[in-house]
């Protein structure tokens, strides 16, 4: 049985070591044939410099700066958040054209996933119907139909929209001559995955761009492969307007391929006119919505989102390059994904600009990178307040720390094309997305710029999901994957032990998109109902 790895060094340029286990102070411990000693109690995730440092030192870990010595550091010393402080190394532009190797991608060429075809050539992986709100006024109308097409027992108050909905369905099995029991043993539309309803605190009282980007990322949502068409309620004199939603619709769907039911309050009158009109208009698009079948489609029309959160000191190192691998592969395939977390990429500039397809492309990075630093330190914060408490007591000190291993989730494909939120993914490959690190906006911007599943590490555990997306959770290590089984889709712990390789969890991965692609699978997160929906304010979030 071969040794248990101790330590890991990342790439020969750095001067830090990774403690895989916890380490005793002065215990030997061996990488490529030298030995080093531990000044201090080394705890498992937390890094040592490999040599003295001396204050004002750079600390190199992933071939980059992550930090800068605030205090002479000896030998074997732990990094902590008082000998070192966020630093990054300097970018320029790109010297020469990016080379990519692509990885062999024979083994899924000729597979297919089964998911739903739109007339305008995208496929869902899910077939949704989305009720949506243009402002919250509209919250709580959202949330009667939600009661009313969802609930089949109520308590308290009654909801008296549930009552023309079951009539509706007992008008259509009469029409179809059937003779259903309330408790139907088969689901009522059979291709329909669901009816979901997004509710959130925007749409007037905040700036015009607020309103502008709501909409936008609404009407990304309605686009979406997964959804079918939607039922919009407005209250009529918002600041996210009707007609905004309808440019932003356009602009992402010239041809309006899809049905979208729209319902204004103060131009109906009474509440209950509006919402019994919304019920029976629902109610027979959802009859069209059920007439979609699931079919072969190839490998190339997913685009998945790729995120962390709760990351830890293995995330850089097991489930984030694991899901890179993932990346690859499907970008070799034809399929497009999308990095995003731009706090999180912090230090990791010259790498993206290095790998930009082109100078236009580099270009648009640097410069939503710059402003987006500029509004953050508008509001007295910065890059650098990125690491959540949490990080930083997994040993992620700095953000340019945590942005070096965040960043290995784009794999080693090029850059094909930036975007800024709340914009659509076209491009095939790799592509990025300007979003905050925050899981759940993250994740919503994602989804909303066409990502039809999304990838997420996690080394610390976090239960976040999506209403129409399926989020497949990753875990950094063991540890995770047991204590919280019921968050985790699968583990790259093994990684850390060398019983698997980055490549093997990256292949396993591929396989298990697509089983949840042709929803054969359901994800931890879809079981549990987790249902995030948080549209990001520009500026006031990391």
């Amino acid at each position: 049985m071969s040794a248990i790895r101790k330590v890991l060094k990342l790439d020969p340029r750095d001067n830090v070591l990774v403690a895989l286990t916890p380490l005793m102070a002065g215990e030997a411990v061996s990488f490529a044939d030298k030995e080093y000693f531990p000044a201090s109690a080394i705890p498992a995730k937390f890094k040592f410099v490999e040599r003295d440092i001396p204050a004002g030192g750079e600390i190199v870990m992933y071939g980059v700066v992550v930090g800068r010595a605030r205090e002479p550091i000896p030998a074997g010393g732990l990094l902590t958040t008082q000998n070192l402080q966020h630093d990054s190394g300097k970018h320029s532009l790109r010297s020469a054209a990016y080379k990519w190797n692509a990885p062999d991608v024979s083994r899924w060429a000729a597979q297919k996933f089964y998911g739903y075809r739109r007339t305008d050539g995208q496929v869902g992986t899910r077939n949704y119907w989305l009720v949506i709100p243009l402002v919250f006024c509209e919250n709580r109308n959202v949330e009667l139909l939600r009661e009313a097409f969802e609930e089949e027992l109520g308590y308290g108050k009654a909801n008296p929209y549930r009552l023309q909905v079951r009539e509706l369905i007992q008008r259509r099995n009469r029409f179809a001559g059937e003779m259903r029991q309330e408790a139907a043993s088969s689901p009522l539309f059979p291709h329909l995955d669901g009816i979901k309803f997004l509710f959130h605190q925007g749409g007037c009282g905040g700036t015009r761009e607020d309103a502008r980007a709501l909409c936008g990322l609404l009407a990304g949502y309605i686009h979406h492969p997964n959804v079918a068409g939607a039922t919009v309620l407005s209250l009529g004199c918002q600041n996210a307007e009707v007609s905004i939603l309808q440019e932003e619709l356009q602009r992402r769907d010239p041809q309006s391929t899809k049905p979208v039911l729209i319902f204004d309050q103060q131009a109906t009158g009474l509440e209950s006119t509006m919402l019994t009109r919304a019920i029976e208009k629902t109610f027979g698009a959802l009859e069209e919505a059920n007439a979609v079948e699931r079919s072969a489609a190839p490998l190339a029309a997913l685009t998945l989102g790729l995120k962390c959160g709760g990351s830890d000191g293995f995330s850089g190192i097991s489930a984030n390059p694991a899901i890179g691998h993932t990346s690859d592969l499907l970008v070799a395939l034809g399929g497009k994904t999308i990095l995003s977390e731009f706090p999180e990429l912090c230090g990791m500039e010259q790498n993206i600009i290095d790998r930009s397809v082109n100078e236009q492309v580099a270009s648009r990075f640097v410069a939503l990178m710059t402003s987006y630093a500029a509004r953050a330190k508008a509001v007295h914060s910065g890059f650098d307040m990125n690491p959540s408490p949490g990080n930083i007591q997994d040993g992620l000190i700095t953000d340019a720390m945590k942005s070096a291993g965040a960043a290995r989730k784009s794999g080693t494909s090029p850059v094909m094309d930036v975007r800024d939120f709340p914009e659509y993914v076209t491009t095939a490959g790799l592509n990025l997305l300007c979003t905050p690190g925050n899981d759940v906006e993250c994740v919503t911007a994602q989804v909303g710029a066409g990502a039809n599943m999304v990838l997420f590490t996690t080394g610390l555990g976090t239960p976040t999901g999506n209403p129409i997306a399926p989020v497949i959770k990753v875990s950094t290590n063991k540890n995770l994957a047991t204590r919280m089984s019921d968050i985790i889709d699968l583990d790259a712990g093994s990684i850390l032990s060398g019983e698997s390789t980055v490549e093997d969890i990256g292949a396993a991965l591929l396989d298990t998109v697509l089983e949840v692609a042709s929803g054969r699978q359901h994800t931890k997160a879809e079981m549990l109902g987790q249902n995030d929906f948080i549209p990001w304010k520009r500026g006031i979030s990391l």
